[in-house]
């Protein structure tokens, strides 16, 4: 594991994100992941019979989410103290088919082409490499099988990094207009989980669309739509239909957009593929 591969483990291992809240329930789990646009799009697309990995899954919220019907779901991550409470959490709501497992996505230890959904959300852009990052994460996909990759957006991340120069500067003492930090006030440990995440993190990473889109062509994977859609004047449709245009002038001027949209969740979006 290379130096910086290893600082970002230990950061985890300090504060594993996101974190359960106290007297967590997989009910009050679902409530949350129903409240996310993305989770229930997600669960909505996948057939009940798939087997799904989480790359960088953390502490397994969307692991044991989308752990329902015949599903099986692996999450896979970097860091054991994030994967004890995923571990943990799914044991205590009788979860089955879900598994936890400790790799490096440099050399992941899974079986390449043994999944329908390979999902990572908010993983690559904290790797040295996203770029090399991908290209081992798109071997995983089995030929069809769908991709989902969640990283920052550089234009909707600006909101973010302006935060977070107040934050710096006042040596964390003020950090204005972030509306998750105001909803964890009452939870100290998630609270101090996102803003570690969010403004301490030592490696960060930031990519466009069109970024995405030529990893995506380099690696036999076809490009099927963006999350929130970047076709102007589009509701996102279902996650897995293919995006009615793809014009580069139009998803610019929908990224310089999402530093409104997106601000609130830290400027992050997704891009969603299929494996020739």
């Amino acid at each position: 594991m290379d130096e910086r591969t290893d600082a970002v483990r230990r950061f985890y291992e300090h504060a594993p994100f996101p974190g359960y809240p106290p007297r967590d329930s997989l009910q009050a789990l679902h409530a949350r992941g129903d409240r996310s646009p993305i989770a229930r799009m997600l669960h909505r697309a996948i057939s009940g019979d798939a087997r799904i990995v989480d790359v960088g899954c953390g502490t397994g919220q969307m692991c044991l989410y989308l752990a329902r019907a015949d599903r099986v779901v692996v999450g896979a991550d970097l860091t054991r103290a994030s994967l004890r409470l995923g571990t943990a959490a799914a044991q205590r709501f009788g979860l089955r088919h879900v598994q936890f497992v400790e790799t490096d996505l440099r050399d992941p230890g899974l079986k390449p082409e043994a999944f329908d959904v390979v999902f990572s959300s908010g993983v690559l852009h904290h790797t040295p490499d996203p770029r090399q990052s991908f290209v081992r994460m798109a071997k995983l996909a089995r030929p069809g099988g769908m991709i989902v990759l969640g990283l920052y957006n550089a234009f909707a991340r600006i909101p973010l990094r302006l935060r977070r120069v107040v934050a710096r500067l006042s040596g964390f003492r003020v950090i204005p207009f972030d509306p998750v930090l105001r909803d964890r006030e009452s939870e100290p440990a998630r609270r101090e989980a996102w803003l570690r995440d969010q403004y301490r993190h030592p490696e960060e990473h930031r990519h466009t669309l069109g970024e995405v889109q030529r990893w995506f062509a380099e690696n036999g994977v076809e490009y099927v739509r963006a999350y929130p859609s970047a076709v102007l004047g589009e509701e996102s449709g279902e996650l897995f239909d293919d995006a009615p245009d793809d014009w580069r002038p139009e998803g610019w001027l929908t990224q310089i957009g999402w530093m409104r949209t997106l601000a609130h969740e830290g400027g992050l979006f997704f891009t969603i593929g299929r494996r020739t």
